[in-house]
Order: C-alpha cells, then sequence, then structure tokens
C-alpha cells in the first residue's frame, strides 16, 4: 500500500523542537508499505525549529501569539497534492499536532490538555477520502509476520 506519512515518524527532524518522532515499528512500516514522508508544517513554509503552535477555534496559534493558520492551510494542500500524486490509499499521521492530529488534538492553552478533533492536514486528507491512522494505530497498517 502506498502511505503517506508524517516526516517525522520516519525520523526526519522536522519537529517544531527539530527532534523526530520515529517509530519503533519502522522497518517493518518501510518493508510493508511504499512510504511517502511528509511535513505539512515545513512545506507550509515554517521553519525548524519553531515555536510549537496549536489549534483555537479554526485558527493555529504559536506559544509566541502569532497567528499560523495561513501556513498551515498551505502545507495541508501541499500534502493533498503529494497523497494524490501518488495515489495514496491512507495516511499515517503524528498524533495530536495541529497539523497531523487524527481524533484529538491539543486544546490551544498550551498546557498538554487534549480535546477531541483533527489537526488542519488530516481535516483535509478526511475531506479527500483517504484513511488517516496515528502512530498509535500503526499496527492497523502492518501484516503480522509470517510464521
Amino acid at each position: 500500500m502506498r502511505l503517506l506519512v508524517s516526516a517525522c515518524l520516519l525520523g526526519v527532524h522536522c519537529r517544531y523542537d527539530g527532534g523526530s518522532n520515529q517509530l519503533p515499528a519502522l522497518e517493518a512500516l518501510l518493508t510493508q508499505h511504499d512510504c511517502i514522508p511528509v511535513c505539512p508544517e515545513l512545506l507550509g513554509g515554517l521553519p525548524t525549529p519553531r515555536p510549537p503552535a496549536e489549534c483555537q477555534g479554526d485558527r493555529v496559534i504559536n506559544r509566541e501569539g502569532t497567528d499560523v493558520t495561513e501556513a498551515f492551510h498551505r502545507g495541508a494542500a501541499e500534502a493533498l497534492y503529494l497523497a494524490t500524486l501518488h495515489h495514496c490509499e491512507a495516511a499515517l499521521l503524528k498524533e495530536r499536532s495541529p497539523s497531523c492530529g487524527c481524533g484529538a488534538i491539543y486544546d490551544g492553552s498550551f498546557s498538554k490538555a487534549l480535546i477531541p478533533g483533527d489537526g488542519v492536514t488530516a481535516q483535509a486528507l478526511k475531506g479527500l477520502g483517504l484513511p488517516v491512522y496515528g502512530e498509535s494505530q500503526v499496527d492497523a497498517l502492518l501484516s503480522p509476520p509470517a510464521p
């Protein structure tokens, strides 16, 4: 299967703090799927490192109070383009992110409190009809090892 995957989950140092969130199941994922890396925040023009951002209603605001919504929308549009160009069948995205979070995101108070919801890119991909998984659901994308 061809998967659009948050680049940070593939070990790319593109997180807001310059780190990555490399998946323990990375080798199995790469063996079983064609993975297309994407970091919507970088594609939207934001630097690494960058101040953390959270969704506040329909806006995305960073910890410094700057509205970065447009960059998040640009990045989502680029992610949609890549998913379409590469004929991706699903996406595996970083949970809780204001871009990639699916099912739960931070509440906008920078207190690590979660609320139900999706990040900007996850919403856009779901709107395209693409199944979106968070990294805690990676096992659903992996075949069991042969006996």
